[in-house]
């Protein structure tokens, strides 16, 4: 079978033409499958898709069963690893497609915003497109974009054996920046308040303008000058609550049952009321994930107690960072970049360079 060896500072990726042209393939029809249904809806099937793979491997190792080897670019093995953050729900794949064709379709097809909606209809990550073709194009695109530079971003991103961050979240904040790019989309935005990081124009419900004083472009009429991610949960005390909270659940559900990622499904799967409209559902998959490090990095050394409080820090310390990611990157300009994403890709950033430094005992699921 002919190899394709991709060399880089390291030799990273060795696969078969066949296996990277499934993948490619596969990754495009997840990405159209993102825009198709939205992107929220679509990472709500990863939430659905992990729990049940976790499930099934707690199930395995109980019954004396060994997981399914992780390879390259991979977080997790089993149905997890192989549909839950692959080609067909992984969130830099069908996620990223779908906020990608919410870009694009802010910008071509304004007309198609639903009542209600208040903010840049390319923020609107619950919007299903549907069969539209250019918009599913858009999508599936962004879906291969995801795969390629999850494998790339995976195998070069290793340091002394242990990987520098979680390559998923890492592909989900880059395809949502290159998706404002290509989309004609402010990087970061103007803030309208006394630094980047003031959500009081929010509070205050103040409307979009331009600086310069010509008029407000159509697509901007109406929209408020600030855009938080949440507008029930950006409050600096909430988040840190909501944070300790999370972050103690998502450890308690590794330290029971081994499981990182169970945490973080039930987090994602509860996206679904918020999909549907009720009022107030917090955004907690990037707190239970990053809770659910924190007792794995301390539980050996310092028993199930001391890791179960340091979950509660680590999942507030994520909260609080998707707060601040928000604040800069996504209330001020006009598509969404994840701020859970990003809470994650930093937070895994720190806990890598902790663990190399020997300062913690190992880097959790990296």
């Amino acid at each position: 079978m002919f190899e394709v060896a991709i060399q880089t500072m390291v030799p990273v990726i060795d696969i078969s033409v066949e296996t990277f042209l499934l993948l490619v393939i596969a990754a495009a029809a997840g990405g159209a499958f993102g825009a198709a249904i939205g992107a929220l809806p679509a990472f709500i099937f990863t939430g659905f898709v992990v729990f049940l793979g976790e499930g099934l491997g707690i199930v395995n190792r109980q019954l004396g069963g060994t997981d399914i080897a992780v390879g390259q670019g991979e977080l997790v093995g089993g149905l997890s690893g192989i549909i839950g953050f692959g080609a067909v729900t992984g969130p830099h794949i069908a996620f990223a497609g779908g906020v990608a064709a919410s870009a694009y379709a802010g910008k071509k097809y304004p007309e198609m915003e639903p009542e209600g909606w208040d903010y840049h209809f390319g923020k609107n990550i619950l919007y299903a497109f549907g069969t539209k073709p250019d918009i599913l194009a858009v999508g599936a695109i962004f879906g291969v974009f995801g795969a390629l530079f999850n494998q790339f971003a995976g195998a070069l991103l290793v340091v002394s054996g242990t990987g520098v961050t979680d390559s998923i979240a890492l592909t989900v904040v880059v395809s949502a920046f290159v998706a404002r790019a290509v989309f004609g989309y402010p990087i970061v935005g103007k803030s309208a308040g006394s630094s980047i990081l003031d959500m009081s124009p929010f509070e205050r419900e103040e409307p979009r303008t331009v600086a310069d004083g010509g008029e407000v472009p159509i697509e901007h009429e109406g929209r408020l000058a600030t855009e938080p991610w949440l507008p029930h949960q950006y409050k600096w005390s909430g988040v840190t609550a909501i944070g300790l909270v999370g972050g103690i659940l998502g450890g308690y559900i590794y330290i029971l049952t081994g499981s990182i990622f169970l945490g973080y499904a039930i987090s994602a799967m509860s996206l679904l009321f918020l999909n549907l409209g009720v009022e107030k559902i917090p955004v907690t998959h990037h707190i239970t994930l990053i809770g659910a490090v924190g007792a794995v990095v301390l539980q050996p050394e310092f028993g199930p107690v001391v890791a179960l409080l340091a979950a509660g820090v680590f999942g507030a310390v994520s909260g609080l960072l998707g707060e601040v990611t928000q604040r800069l990157f996504y209330a001020h300009s006009g598509t969404h970049v994840d701020p859970p994403a990003m809470a994650i890709a930093i937070a895994m950033v720190a806990v890598a360079l902790l663990e190399i430094v020997s300062v913690l005992p190992n880097a959790g699921y990296l």
